[in-house]
């Protein structure tokens, strides 16, 4: 390390060189630090650069990102993508943007329905980082991938204006990722990452946007402070989405290996979802959502990874709640609770819930619409997950 230089310009001041991906290679130890679940965006826009901005989780070397052009309907080009170190606002620290290859070229074409990793990128990239990845795309048409719900300030221009570490050209701002849907680093042999696949509450609806306040912002901290080999976090929550049907976004089930088990380095399924499949009285039965559960749980231990469960937490006072629905709930409940076939179980409702009345959100916890959590609600969660369980052996 250069003396007088702050750790998070270590990434930015290493030599140029190519080393293929740690899937390529066997290395295990590369683990995905950062990610968000893509779902079908507007139509993107030809000549148009996106600046986004992303926390990272787990520290390593030799980070690398993946495009998606998951929904597309056309192959999409990108002729420039840089990855640098946030000062403040679009603007970048001086020095620390870099240019990323796909296969040692400046250009990559992703096909329809695809992603696509770029080589690693040499140097250190500390843990909570705000990594800005910059890309321009020549040929955007058609559906865009992305993630519309970001809770975090990124900016958008027109032309190429990557490779430039002044903001002064990044004049739109989005609330959305764009294309970019995973961030990994080459971590310490044994490290390892935990997914969160949910819905709107692990998306962090209600927390304080640009603050990094979503239940697993807290929980990767925690992390970090701890003395365990898992450090990284994905957080794959999607706003609205189910355990069973499409829309918003992939199902759980249909999504899960893209968004999850394809992930480098991930240990342990999170798995906190079901209370949209329940709100929304499609006829869904507590026998459906169990079902998708245990397929779930089935196909993450098909791949020697562990799947932690989550209750649903109380949503009594949000407009989409009765009986019925409460009944479900309690049922489901009852199932991650008790059948043993996870590996272990966080149990939110209990961490959530009113001691005065069950089946609704206690009011400090409760973001205002009684089935998001706030910021407390959030860090609360993050508190109840045991770590030791994330940590699970997965040669058993």
């Amino acid at each position: 390390m250069r003396a007088g230089l702050p750790l998070a310009v270590v990434l930015l001041t290493a030599v140029a060189c190519q080393s293929p991906p740690a899937e390529a290679t066997g290395d295990p130890s590369g683990v995905v630090t950062w990610a968000a679940s893509a779902d079908r965006m507007g139509d993107g826009v030809a000549g148009r650069s996106y600046r986004l901005v992303v926390h990272t989780s787990a520290g390593g070397t030799d980070l690398r990102i993946r495009l998606s052009n998951a929904f597309g309907d056309r192959p999409l080009t990108f002729d420039s993508v840089y990855a640098g170190i946030r000062k403040q606002g679009a603007e970048l620290r001086p020095g620390s943007n870099r240019r990323l290859t796909f296969g040692g070229a400046r250009t990559v074409t992703v096909p329809a329905g695809s992603t696509v990793w770029s080589d690693p990128l040499p140097g250190r990239l500390p843990a909570a980082t705000n990594l800005v990845v910059s890309l321009h795309s020549p040929d955007a048409g058609g559906p865009a991938s992305g993630h519309w719900m970001a809770l975090q300030s990124s900016y958008a221009t027109q032309g190429d204006h990557t490779a430039e570490e002044s903001g002064a050209a990044w004049t739109i701002p989005t609330g959305s990722w764009f294309y970019l849907d995973a961030v990994s680093v080459r971590a310490p042999a044994g490290t390892g990452a935990v997914a969160a696949l949910g819905d709107s509450i692990t998306d962090g609806w209600q927390s304080t946007a640009d603050l990094n306040r979503r239940w697993p912002d807290y929980l990767a901290r925690r992390l970090q402070r701890a003395d365990t080999a898992v450090k990284g976090v994905a957080n794959e929550g999607i706003s609205g989405n189910k355990v069973l049907a499409d829309n918003p976004g992939q199902s759980a089930l249909n999504r899960l290996e893209r968004d999850v088990l394809s992930q480098p380095g991930v240990r342990t399924v999170f798995l906190f979802q079901g209370v949209n499949d329940i709100k929304a009285h499609t006829g869904v039965t507590a026998e459906d959502l169990i079902a998708g559960h245990r397929e779930i749980v089935e196909r993450t231990h098909a791949v020697g990874k562990c799947a932690v469960g989550a209750t649903v937490g109380p949503f009594k006072g949000w407009h989409e709640w009765d009986p019925a629905a409460e009944a479900v709930r309690q049922e489901v409940n009852t199932f991650i609770r008790t059948s043993g076939e996870f590996d272990a179980v966080t149990d939110f409702d209990r961490v959530l819930r009113s001691p005065y009345d069950p089946e609704r959100m206690l009011p400090a916890l409760d973001g205002g619409d009684h089935i998001h959590p706030n910021d407390k609600g959030m860090q609360a969660m993050a508190d109840a997950v045991d770590l030791t369980a994330l940590d699970c052996d997965t040669t058993g």
